[in-house]
């Protein structure tokens, strides 16, 4: 895709974060992204009222959709969503394809068949509480005196280790708030776990038949969140749209510019405006 600096030949990207990660902490990639697109994002979910956190996400996907509507005054967006957001941008576009040109899905795969059963007992059951991300959201600390102190803590955790330095430093500023204690999460603690407590297990249904509009999906080769919930269905929606990226389920905070030029190309490739013979793509 050809940068161009006139707003008005650009296409509306609109950009929903991961759990727990509010839209600012993204600011260096939307950066490598904006000379391509115009860039705009729902800035955090699940803290507004009127969008409660219940099973299914159908109030967080309906978010997106005012979203669009309201700020975006309807004009067709390319929806890119990581994790979460690619779940909320998928149920968005499925509901109200008009407000979307395509989908690009950040290490989002789909769960489906005996995993989404599976998925559901636990829900039902909490017994597999323990093994999902749901259980670190529980315990995850939340106050620091100062910033510093939260780069310091958030620096020696395996799961941050591969992060852009510029990244880390803004998830240590927008990713927390002034707090009369200092620095305190953003994303509160409780809305974390309750998101990854209800997430849907019937997204599956989506790919049973022709999506609306041009799906694709790009991945992290070292991404726990896809072997756990399998490609099967993601490959059917994504179809010949499929990218690989060296890195985990949160690369685009490992490798912003590399995960910008993938979103381009997977544009490029809805589109069919360039490689119209290429199949898979990585970087």
């Amino acid at each position: 895709m050809k940068p161009s600096s006139d707003a008005s030949s650009r296409p509306l990207l609109v950009f929903s974060h991961a759990n727990g990660f509010p839209a600012p902490v993204y600011r260096k990639l939307f950066q490598a992204l904006e000379p391509a697109f115009r860039v705009r994002a729902v800035p955090i979910y699940g803290h507004d009222a009127r969008y409660p956190v219940r099973d299914g996400w159908k109030p967080l996907a309906q978010q997106l959709i005012d979203y669009l509507q309201r700020d975006c005054h309807g004009e067709p967006a390319v929806l890119v969503g990581h994790s979460l957001g690619g779940y909320l941008s998928l149920m968005a576009a499925h509901a109200r394809p008009e407000l979307a040109q395509q989908v690009i899905l950040l290490d989002s795969p789909v769960v489906s068949g005996w995993r989404a059963r599976l998925l559901w007992l636990s829900k039902r059951t909490g017994l597999g509480e323990r093994f999902s991300p749901a259980a670190a959201a529980k315990r995850r600390r939340t106050r620091w005196p100062d910033v510093d102190a939260v780069r310091t803590h958030f620096s020696s955790k395996t799961a941050f280790a591969q992060w852009d330095p510029e990244m880390l430093g803004d998830y240590c500023a927008f990713g927390t708030r002034a707090d009369p204690q200092g620095r305190a999460l953003a994303f509160e603690r409780d809305i974390e776990y309750r998101i990854y407590k209800t997430l849907p297990h019937q997204l599956g249904a989506l790919a049973r038949e022709p999506f609306p509009v041009p799906v694709s999906f790009i991945g992290g080769r070292s991404s726990r969140e896809i072997r756990m919930a399998g490609m099967q269905t993601t490959m059917r929606l994504a179809q010949d749209r499929l990218q690989w990226i060296d890195g985990s389920h949160l690369f685009p905070f490992e490798a912003p510019q590399q995960t910008a030029r993938l979103i381009e190309r997977a544009f490029d490739l809805a589109s069919n405006a360039c490689h119209p013979g290429l199949k898979t793509c990585s970087l």
